[in-house]
């Protein structure tokens, strides 16, 4: 299939950026998982890896008292986070970075909690758990996201428009054996509930497709675009029962 060109982008970002978050997630979740991690430090050193403009980064930091690193390789999101971080008053708190999850430029071995929302399949499972291991310390979590199927055979349409994104994405089981294979200890994992999906993602994402139709009315090539976008909420709506996103909380072993 043809790569996405230059125009598809501008589109898709003018959608995305303006977007409470940029996948599936809620701050309900984001507790679900925290509460998981048992133990942490009162003020923790975390890294929010594959950050986008931020939304759940500013769930994690209402939720716990740490220093928060943020990264993201896409500019403009980094700079919008930015902006948030300092109306927020969290610049003593939370630092937004340009940076590559494959290549972090974070010491070693210097975080007590990594968190990662639907990020880390962007350079192969695998590999982003090797990665998170050796930035975590001793006894350190990682809780991340991903997407997984629920069912075999799904509908062509369904396995096609993950094939363009994830072509490697697997089961839980897939998922807990990358887990092990990397070291890690299964602290716990659960299902994100469908609320977590449209609340803060595809209502809004519905909703800034539609004002975005009106300002390219006279643009065919644009609004092509916007409804290639929009079948993937419209997908869900009709097939979710064949995938969901996971939520796991695992540790590096003491």
């Amino acid at each position: 299939m043809e790569e996405p060109g230059d125009r598809f982008w501008e589109i898709f970002f003018e959608v995305y950026e303006d977007l409470p978050r940029q996948g599936p997630g809620n701050r309900d979740c984001a507790r679900t998982a925290l509460d998981l991690c048992r133990g942490l430090p009162e003020r923790p050193a975390i890294l929010d890896v594959g950050c986008g403009v931020g939304g759940q980064t500013f769930h994690v930091a209402e939720l716990t008292s740490g220093t928060i690193v943020a990264i993201d390789t896409h500019e403009p999101s980094i700079q919008r986070l930015r902006q948030a971080i300092a109306d927020r008053g969290l610049t003593h708190r939370v630092s937004a970075f340009v940076g590559d999850m494959a290549h972090p430029e974070q010491p070693a071995e210097s975080f007590d909690l990594i968190w990662s929302e639907g990020a880390l399949y962007s350079i192969g499972l695998g590999n982003a758990l090797r990665t998170c291991f050796a930035l975590l310390r001793p006894g350190g979590y990682l809780a991340f996201t991903d997407a997984i199927w629920r069912r075999d055979a799904p509908p062509p349409e369904v396995k096609a428009g993950f094939d363009l994104d994830y072509p490697a994405m697997g089961s839980i089981t897939d998922d807990l054996a990358a887990i092990t294979d990397r070291g890690f200890d299964l602290i716990g994992h659960f299902t994100l509930p469908d609320e977590a999906w449209w609340d803060d993602f595809y209502t809004p994402m519905e909703q800034r497709i539609e004002e975005l139709r009106v300002r390219y009315a006279n643009d065919s090539e644009a609004l092509a675009i916007l409804d290639q976008l929009a079948a993937e909420p419209e997908m869900h709506r009709r097939y979710s029962d064949y995938y969901a996103y996971e939520f796991f909380v695992v540790r590096r072993p003491l």
